[in-house]
């Protein structure tokens, strides 16, 4: 799987799209969506912004939009879409565990289905330094499909078996709880799934 994802995001980054539509019965973007809610208002980050769908739908709400990803095949998506959609917003590329920003330069950071870079410690302090005070970190890290339908349920057991749904247990909230962020998990319940949201908050 890990093989698999690695040419997800480079060389056949150009089938993310349906890859994405088709692994989650058409319910990615209401799931990465689920991110954006009640975000506080100034200067926010994706990391690992893919293709760059969040990345639009940020630019429509906060008017300065930063975003990040390693895979070079990724940003060329990412810029294109950006361009179509008449966005500002600015993308580069980086890792999460060596961010290119001034020290409490962010207002919200947003991750959406990350890989395992979310729970480095390097990237949590990362996180921890370019927020300000009393800043959000809002991770989306796995959902259940839970609709009825056949499809539903073949493609959550295909997500069960592949270790892609789950829930959002230890491994993925105690590096925020390590850190200094208050943190909150919540269910996020949608029509055919339910949607893990890890919301942390920078402390003073």
């Amino acid at each position: 799987m890990r093989v698999f994802f690695e040419l997800l995001y480079t060389r056949l980054a150009w089938t993310y799209d349906l890859v994405a539509w088709a692994s989650s019965m058409g319910q990615w973007r209401s799931w990465q969506r689920t991110a954006l809610e009640d975000l506080p208002a100034g200067r926010v980050l994706e990391l690992g912004h893919g293709p760059g769908h969040l990345l639009v739908d940020l630019g429509r709400s906060h008017a300065s939009v930063f975003g990040i990803d390693r895979s070079r095949q990724m940003s060329r998506l990412a810029q294109r879409r950006l361009r179509r959609a008449g966005s500002v917003s600015r993308i580069a590329r980086a890792a999460a565990f060596g961010l290119p920003f001034a020290s409490r330069s962010f207002a919200a950071i947003v991750s959406t289905f990350p890989t395992e870079y979310i729970l480095d410690p390097r990237t949590v302090h990362e996180v921890a330094r370019v927020l300000a005070p009393g800043g959000l970190m809002v991770v989306i890290p796995v959902v259940a499909i839970t609709g009825p339908g056949l499809f539903d349920r073949s493609a959550g057991w295909l997500n069960r078996v592949t270790g892609q749904s789950d829930s959002a247990g230890e491994r993925w909230i105690s590096p925020w709880r390590d850190g200094p962020f208050d943190v909150q998990v919540e269910h996020v319940i949608l029509p055919r799934s339910r949607v893990w949201r890890i919301r942390a908050r920078r402390r003073a």
